[in-house]
């Protein structure tokens, strides 16, 4: 693949237990737990690493033993982390998550406070490398101000965004609200995150809104349903591939870095949804929240 991607995030130690018996509140249910590297940002760097492309991971990593080793875990899997950094001092982001037995989330904790040191001025000395990627996707962990810093300095790439949840996707409306540029390429959604930050019903609805404020491509993910995708002149649904759920976990995330792969690779609107869709399969099959033989699954 020609070019790097540069990606912007979050980076996690994942935390996951899978239930094998059925949930009952407040009280203790036998599972099995497992424990790695992840985070939005992380995961889609992962998968697109995976997919054959050169990545620039920029993040931040706390100085105790989980940021030690989500570092060298990344450097492991082929990330480029030069343009990270370890804060001594500092915890690295956490996600804790329980599973049903059919592999959906009951409930997470997410706690990412460290990637709020991804400030403008942590970026600026950044941005020529930035610039330099042929693509570059940034997630709602950072800050609304970051966002809008990078919405405004990142002329030179496609930026993506990826909106992680209900409580942080309202960031990237409001960096689209205070950019002088008010322009992004392209946005990555589940339908409740679309629904919330626009306040529409239907996505049909939500992305109309969002195409007229300034987002080029628009890309909603219905679940079992599929994707809705516009760019304000064509508009599609496309049916999500028949799969047997073991984990719904990065699903999303390997979604949008299917997208990512697909325009990089010149695959034309809207049928790059459809690598994304492939992605999200892949994804669904493994119980881990990157499918290492994601690429092949992609290609098959």
């Amino acid at each position: 693949m020609s070019g790097y991607v540069t990606v912007i995030g979050g980076v996690n130690m994942d935390i996951s237990a899978a239930l094998t018996a059925p949930f009952v509140p407040a009280d203790s249910v036998p599972g099995r737990v497992t424990m790695g590297c992840g985070g939005v940002a992380r995961n889609i760097a992962h998968n697109l690493r995976l997919m054959g492309h050169e990545v620039k991971f920029v993040s931040l990593f706390g100085g105790e033993t989980f940021g030690e080793m989500c570092w060298r875990e990344c450097q492991a899997v082929g990330l480029d982390l030069t343009l990270s950094e370890r804060l001594a001092g500092e915890r690295n982001g956490l996600y804790l998550c329980v599973n049903d037995q059919t592999g959906d989330m009951i409930a997470a904790v997410a706690d990412t406070d460290i990637v709020d040191h991804i400030t403008p001025a942590f970026l600026e000395p950044r941005m020529e490398a930035i610039n330099a990627s042929a693509a570059v996707v940034a997630d709602t962990n950072i800050s609304a101000e970051s966002l809008c810093y990078l919405i405004d300095h990142c002329t030179r790439a496609p930026l993506f965004v990826d909106t992680v949840s209900t409580a942080k996707a309202p960031k990237v409306i409001k960096a689209l609200q205070q950019s002088q540029l008010h322009h992004l390429h392209g946005i990555k959604l589940n339908l409740l995150e679309a629904q919330t930050v626009t306040h529409c019903d239907t996505a049909r609805a939500a992305a109309e809104q969002l195409t007229a404020m300034g987002v080029e491509e628009v890309y909603i993910t219905l679940g079992s349903d599929g994707v809705y995708c516009s760019n304000g002149t064509r508009h599609e649904h496309f049916k999500a591939i028949p799969t047997r759920v073991i984990n719904t976990t990065g699903a999303g995330d390997a979604f949008i870095a299917g997208i990512v792969h697909a325009t990089i690779g010149q695959v034309p609107f809207p049928e790059r949804a459809q690598t994304g869709l492939k992605a999200a399969h892949a994804t669904l099959l493994s119980p881990q929240t990157v499918n290492p033989e994601i690429d092949l699954i992609i290609k098959g």
